[in-house]
């Protein structure tokens, strides 16, 4: 290999240092790739040819078992981030790429440390975790299945005892850890770190959702439909309600001090005695203005948003357009409809046309 060859080489490999080290949290992002039907089916193109990182490969290649439900945990974050965020001015908007996987799916969010970032990693941990414990419970796995320490006991006195099939939501969040968290030790640079803590903390605030939220369920046994006895079983909730709570948690979350010392602090002095609880949503960053466009930073802005001209939330043309108004355009909708069966033997309809108003933000 010649000099020039040997100094392009060297140039490239500090430039790739240089983005791992500006973009750790993008790197450890890109898993959530998918979650997206466009990327593929995971099993399919095997570990090697995923977007992971080492250490999500190596696991992969351990437990490929468990890819259709990596691939179902991104997609139900994915899924709930939109649901969630779809009236607000930041609507969870994923990258449009030409090669999916080759950069970070939300883009400047991943990394850019605010409650966006915050909302992105909970969610996205919480999949992963009901998507594998689902899996488990329904006996797709050899190394898990129903939660065996719920199996045995109850209270007699009271009626009930544990049976069914409890959901194993130790052994989801047991994977969604060894699956997601990334050591701080092997990151360099100060913000690095810093943001590196809040994605773990935040990380674990979504899977402490899931937890949070479970919920027990019985079936009644008796004579006649008494209820003499009842068999009872611990169930997640379903994923709208925990991302309902998480959507609660970024309402609330808490904005940190960009110096770790022992552990994270708020920002505020006169609230660093209030306790970090690890629950709780952390960022480090005030989000950007999301109402007009940066193509830097890849925001498309709120213009063209549809709105609703009558709402007083997020999604009234008021708020979602920043206070620079809406176009009104009349939209024509044609339908079947007073459809009848006619002997014999077809359905006859009539055409109905209506007409809606739509707002669009200027």
């Amino acid at each position: 290999m010649d000099r020039a060859a040997l100094l392009g080489l060297s140039r490239l490999c500090a430039l790739w240092a240089a983005l791992l080290a500006l973009f750790p949290c993008g790197a450890q992002g890109n898993w959530m790739w998918l979650g997206i039907a466009s990327f593929g089916v995971p099993e399919k193109l095997g570990c090697a040819n995923l977007p992971l990182n080492s250490r999500q490969k190596e696991l992969c290649k351990r437990k490929p078992y468990l890819l259709p439900s990596i691939g179902e945990g991104a997609r139900l974050g994915i899924q709930e981030c939109r649901s969630q965020f779809r009236h607000e001015r930041w609507n969870c908007l994923v990258t449009a790429t030409a090669q999916p996987g080759t950069s970070p799916l939300f883009g400047y969010e991943l990394s850019s440390g605010t409650k966006e970032t915050a909302f992105i990693y909970a969610v996205m941990a919480a999949g992963l975790v009901h998507s594998v414990t689902r899996s488990c419970s329904a006996g797709n796995m050899t190394e898990c299945s129903c939660d065996t320490t719920l199996q045995n006991g109850g209270s007699a006195s009271e009626g009930w005892h544990w049976g069914g099939c409890s959901d194993d939501v130790q052994y989801g969040m047991w994977f969604s850890r060894k699956f997601l968290d990334f050591p701080i030790q092997n990151t360099t640079g100060k913000e690095s770190k810093v943001l590196l803590a809040m994605n773990l903390h935040n990380n674990e605030a979504g899977r402490q959702a899931v937890a949070k939220l479970m919920s027990v369920d019985c079936r009644c046994h008796g004579v006649s439909g008494s209820c003499a006895v009842k068999t009872c079983w611990k169930t997640m909730s379903s994923f709208e309600k925990i991302g309902h709570l998480l959507k609660d948690k970024y309402e609330n979350s808490i904005q940190i001090s960009d110096k770790i010392k022992r552990k994270m602090r708020r920002r505020e002095k006169d609230q660093r005695k209030i306790p970090i609880r690890k629950d709780d949503l952390l960022y480090l960053n005030k989000s950007p203005n999301y109402c007009v466009e940066d193509k830097k930073l890849g925001i498309p802005g709120t213009q063209g948003r549809e709105c609703n001209r009558t709402s007083e939330g997020a999604d009234g043309c008021n708020l979602l357009c920043c206070g620079r108004g809406y176009n009104t355009h009349v939209v024509r909708h044609v339908e079947r409809c007073e459809c009848k069966f006619i002997w014999c033997c077809y359905v006859r309809c009539r055409r109905c046309e209506s007409m809606t108003d739509v707002h669009t933000c200027k």
